[in-house]
């Protein structure tokens, strides 16, 4: 009996330390009015392609989504050519060739959009130390989601003074700790939007979340729309169930 209570003892301390992200997320981000909440809930088109725009304009530099193939932007408003003629831009690593070599090539649509960087001593080393995390799945590898996201990227600003910041690191109080190694990435006018909505930091924030939740769950709109059909479908059924039973013993007393 006292193995099992010190082999539960140790499983909750080992529960509690592998999650420091959730004990100590740093500050309560308030939650958003996001479109794709709720059980009828569904992404904003056009939001989604100025997300696009911000990740490809400021976020690519450093971070990668790496379970993104250029055909998959058509999901989010591209037309076929648009999402060729973006992964024509990109180079991408191939091979080997017949001498045994790798080599650079233009995109396709089956290719997945590139990392910024060849591999992870390399990302270190253009971000003093810290390795920028791939954003395909940040909406949900992060407590509280694209609200967490949203705060983090309009939450910088100036440390109380009672704080002393490390060299090279900025104060964000919704980050865990409150100090980050990424600068603001988004500033008044970063991006032009086709589209003629004005490029707020905060309208370019909420574009880019927009954009990542559909990196980690492209699917969602299918999913809703299935579980929706499916209780209508169990509500249905039920229903008839009733009223096959309530025929069988009508006449039982």
């Amino acid at each position: 009996m006292r193995t099992l209570e010190k082999l539960l003892a140790v499983a909750v301390v080992a529960g509690l330390a592998a999650s420091p992200a959730y004990a100590a997320g740093g500050h309560e981000p308030e939650k958003q009015d996001w479109s794709f909440n709720g059980v009828l809930g569904s992404f904003d088109k056009p939001a989604l392609r100025r997300g696009y725009q911000v990740y490809t304009e400021v976020c690519s530099f450093c971070h990668g989504v790496e379970f993104i193939a250029f055909r998959n932007l058509t999901k989010i408003g591209l037309t076929e050519d648009e999402a060729k003629a973006a992964a024509q831009a990109a180079q991408i690593e191939d091979g080997p060739d017949e001498n045994g070599l790798m080599y650079m090539r233009a995109g396709r649509l089956s290719d997945r959009l590139p990392s910024p960087f060849p591999n992870e001593n390399a990302a270190r080393a253009s971000n003093g130390g810290a390795l920028p995390p791939d954003l395909s799945l940040i909406t949900k590898a992060r407590r509280f989601g694209p609200d967490y996201l949203f705060a983090l990227l309009t939450g910088y600003e100036e440390p109380p003074e009672d704080v002393e910041i490390a060299p090279g690191m900025n104060y964000n109080p919704f980050f865990s700790g409150g100090q980050i190694a990424m600068f603001s990435p988004l500033f008044e006018g970063a991006v032009f939007y086709e589209d003629g909505t004005e490029a707020t930091i905060e309208q370019m924030a909420e574009d880019i979340t927009q954009f990542l939740m559909w990196t980690a769950e492209p699917k969602l709109e299918d999913r809703k729309r299935m579980g929706l059909g499916t209780m209508i479908f169990l509500v249905l059924l039920t229903g008839m169930f009733i009223a096959v039973k309530r025929q069988v013993w009508a006449d039982v007393h």
